[in-house]
């Protein structure tokens, strides 16, 4: 039989701010289902909403946001 010692290593998970955020927004209008694409600015996808509305008179939106994280491994030192 083989044995293992295995160890807890604690990590960090944080927003990578070098990568930025996308905003999506997605009509759920039944039939519709048309989209504002990923927009590098939340104002830009919005504004997609207004104008959307505007033209069909759809007013119930998703809205996804999406970042980037990254995970460090935390500093470990055995304990003495």
């Amino acid at each position: 039989m083989t044995r293992s010692v295995m160890r807890l290593v604690p990590h960090t998970i944080r927003h990578e701010p070098k990568s930025g955020v996308t905003y999506e927004t997605f009509c759920v209008t039944v039939g519709c289902g048309e989209e504002s694409g990923p927009q590098e600015e939340q104002e830009t996808a919005q504004d997609w909403c207004l104008r959307h509305t505007g033209r069909t008179g759809h007013d119930l939106f998703r809205r996804v946001f999406t970042d980037y994280a990254r995970v460090t491994r935390e500093q470990w030192a055995p304990a003495s």
